[in-house]
C-alpha cells in the first residue's frame, strides 16, 4: 500500500437517535476509497475471491466469503484487485461506539463482547465456519424491526465474540485513533451542534455554552477533539445531509439549506472533499445499488 494513498474520513449517515444501520447491496466492483469512521463496522462479503482487503497496515487477498469487524477510526477498504466474481454481495452494519455503555460492557455477562470490541481496534477476521453460520442471521436481520433487531445484533456480536479461530489483522503499533474529548464542555457543545445544525451557529455561540472566551475555546476544542470547531460543525451537518439524501426525495438544494449550508457551492465543495463524491453521486450510489435501513 502506497504511503501516498488517499485516506478518506467517512461521515456516516448514522445519527445519535439511531442504534445501528444495515446496508445490503449487490455490485460488480469495489469503488470506495480507503477510509475510516468513528463507528464500529461489521462487514460481510460474498463472491469476491481475489479482491484485496486493507485493514490498518494489513493487506491481504481474500477468499470467496468473509466477515470482518472494524473498530472506530481504523482505516480499511476492499478493492477489486483480482476479483472475478460477476456479482459481489455485501452486508454492512455500522453502530455507534457508545451503543454499549462503558459500565455495561464491564458487567460479567458482557466480558466476551467487550474483549471482541477491544480487539476490533486492529480489525478482526472471523473463520469461514463462523461466517457461514452467521450469514443467514445477517440476512434475516434486515427483516427485523425495533427492539427485536437490536437484541439480535447483540446476540450476533455475542456469538461472534465466543467463536473460534478468529484472527486479528493489523499490527498492534498501527493506530490512527483520534483523541477522545472526555470533557463535559465538549459534550455539551456537540449536543448543541446536533440539535441546532440547521441554524446559523458560530464559535461565539459555542463559547457561551462552554463559558470560555472564543480564542480559548478554539484551542481547547482542537486539543480535545483533534479537529477545529468549523470542521466539526461541517461534519455534523454533513452527517445529517447524507442521511437526508438517503431517506428523503428533497432536492439537493433543499437538503443543503435544511442542514445549515446557506451557500450551494460551499456545500458541494465540502461534500466532495469529505465524501469523495458529489451529493448527486452519493445519492445515486445509495438509492440505486442497495437498501439501507436505520434502527
Amino acid at each position: 500500500m502506497s504511503l501516498t494513498t488517499k485516506i478518506l474520513r467517512e461521515i456516516t449517515p448514522l445519527t445519535q437517535s439511531d442504534c445501528f444501520s444495515i446496508f445490503s447491496r449487490s455490485k460488480k466492483e469495489f469503488d470506495f476509497p480507503l477510509h475510516f469512521h468513528e463507528e464500529f463496522e461489521l462487514n460481510f462479503i460474498q463472491n469476491a475471491a481475489g479482491a484485496k482487503r486493507v485493514v490498518g497496515d494489513h493487506v491481504e487477498e481474500i477468499g470467496n466469503t468473509e466477515l470482518v469487524l472494524i473498530g472506530p477510526n481504523l482505516q480499511h477498504g476492499w478493492f477489486t484487485h483480482k476479483c472475478k466474481g460477476k456479482i459481489i454481495n455485501e452486508i454492512t452494519i455500522q453502530f455507534h461506539r457508545d451503543l454499549f455503555d462503558e459500565k455495561f460492557l464491564h458487567r460479567n455477562q458482557m466480558s466476551f463482547i467487550r474483549t471482541l470490541l477491544q480487539r476490533s481496534s486492529r480489525g478482526v477476521l472471523f473463520s469461514q465456519a463462523t461466517t457461514l453460520s452467521i450469514m443467514p442471521r445477517l440476512i434475516q436481520l434486515q427483516q427485523k424491526h425495533g427492539f427485536d433487531s437490536v437484541l439480535e445484533l447483540m446476540s450476533v456480536l455475542h456469538d461472534l465474540s465466543t467463536s473460534r479461530n478468529l484472527r486479528t489483522l493489523s499490527d498492534v503499533s498501527f493506530n490512527i485513533e483520534t483523541p477522545s474529548y472526555n470533557s463535559r464542555r465538549i459534550q455539551n457543545i456537540m449536543a448543541y451542534l446536533n440539535n441546532n445544525f440547521s441554524e446559523n451557529i458560530t464559535l461565539g455561540d459555542a463559547a457561551k455554552i462552554a463559558g470560555m472566551a472564543e480564542v480559548s475555546l478554539s484551542r481547547f476544542f482542537k486539543l480535545r477533539t483533534g479537529k477545529t470547531f468549523i470542521d466539526t460543525l461541517n461534519e455534523v451537518r454533513l452527517g445529517h445531509a447524507t442521511r437526508m439524501l438517503i431517506d428523503t426525495t428533497n432536492s439537493i438544494n433543499e437538503v443543503a439549506y435544511k442542514c445549515g449550508f446557506n451557500n450551494m457551492s460551499n456545500f458541494n465543495r465540502i461534500f466532495k472533499k469529505k465524501k469523495d463524491s458529489t451529493p448527486k453521486e452519493f445519492r445515486q450510489t445509495y438509492t440505486s445499488t442497495g437498501v439501507r435501513r436505520f434502527v
